[in-house]
């Protein structure tokens, strides 16, 4: 007779490939000392006007992509005004239908450098956002996008201090971003403090020099640490509008390589992840941000989204843990609870 013996991995770490999102950009970026209005918006909408512009654009997203989360920024210009009471709007737009929403605060200018440049402002902004949304279990907060005029202690610290004083947002519910341009998270996943929220990461090509798809994969994954079933790609982005053919395994574009790396890491660590833009964005002298997934047509309330590039929008689908094409349908099992049977001889006694 034959014994089976079923040995058990350690239980899986909880992923966060329930984030399929967005972001949805100010047209020339959202670094402002003004109130951030998100493209396809205008400053004199409604609360009412900026719901259904929202809904007609989360509809398309929606069913061309199947995406359910959405990061949006706020700065201190922003909340607490009369805009501010249109532009929620594009939040219980997105938490009514069952989004998920990500709200990152913005520094004041990319002229701040990276710091928050007045504390007692960014706080009374998060007060007020916080206690609006901290009961909303589908609005997530992450306190500062790319903190990089910071240290490694310092962002620690300004970091765990707001968790302290923002009570009302539970700690699952807020994302922590990596040092730097929020591109590295290894400190913040071996620091204690944040051992109950999620971590914010961001991943470009231009940060980096060029690489072989192996490069990029393995250089992404060191980034994560020990963090990747905690962490959200909240920024990550390619040209969109050129026709480069992102399912071509074999490519030599480095933008090609390096989506097709960045959808393989997720993927493997059942990562969730927001593209960096659908809308928004640096336009540059072409009027739209090239790594924008969607372009914008229709007027007023109708508005309509169609994507720029096709495999693109797949690479990014396969990142979140969609089949495409011949791709495997499966991470491989060292993501996850997996269980190895031997068969060995049973010995007579």
């Amino acid at each position: 007779m034959v014994g089976v013996v079923v040995v058990a991995s350690s239980p899986a770490a909880a992923a966060t490939n329930q984030f399929r999102g967005m972001n949805w950009a100010v047209l020339g970026d959202n670094f402002s000392t003004g109130p951030l209005v998100v493209q396809g918006l205008s400053s004199s909408d409604s609360n009412a006007t900026v719901r259904a512009k929202a809904n007609a654009l989360y509809d398309d997203m929606a069913s061309t992509m199947g995406v359910n989360t959405v990061r949006l920024p706020i700065n201190t210009h922003t909340v607490g005004t009369a805009w501010w009471d249109a532009y929620r709007g594009a939040i219980d737009a997105a938490t009514a239908r069952g989004f998920k929403v990500i709200l990152a605060y913005w520094e004041d200018g990319a002229a701040s450098g990276g710091r928050i440049t007045n504390l007692a402002a960014w706080n009374a902004m998060w007060s007020t956002v916080t206690n609006t949304y901290g009961a909303n279990t589908n609005v997530y907060f992450e306190p500062m996008n790319e903190p990089h005029g910071y240290s490694s202690a310092e962002w620690r610290t300004v970091a765990a201090n707001w968790l302290s004083y923002h009570y009302s947002a539970v700690p699952g519910r807020v994302l922590i971003g990596g040092t730097g341009f929020s591109q590295d998270l290894r400190d913040i996943c071996n620091d204690s403090r944040f051992n109950a929220t999620l971590l914010s990461f961001h991943h470009y090509a231009f940060f980096y020099g060029a690489m072989t798809y192996d490069a990029f994969r393995s250089h992404i994954q060191t980034r994560l640490g020990n963090c990747a079933s905690r962490a959200v790609a909240t920024e990550f982005g390619a040209p969109m509008n050129d026709g480069r053919n992102y399912a071509d395994a074999n490519s030599t574009d480095n933008f090609v390589r390096y989506i097709r790396a960045v959808a393989q890491v997720m993927r493997d660590n059942q990562m969730g992840g927001t593209y960096w833009p659908a809308l928004g964005g640096k336009p540059g002298t072409i009027g739209y941000d090239w790594y924008s997934m969607f372009s914008l047509t229709g007027s007023n309330t109708n508005l309509n989204l169609t994507i720029r590039n096709t495999t693109g929008a797949d690479r990014i689908r396969y990142a979140w843990g969609d089949t495409i094409g011949g791709d495997p349908t499966t991470p491989p099992p060292t993501t996850g609870t997996f269980y190895r049977i031997t068969s060995r001889p049973r010995r007579n006694h």
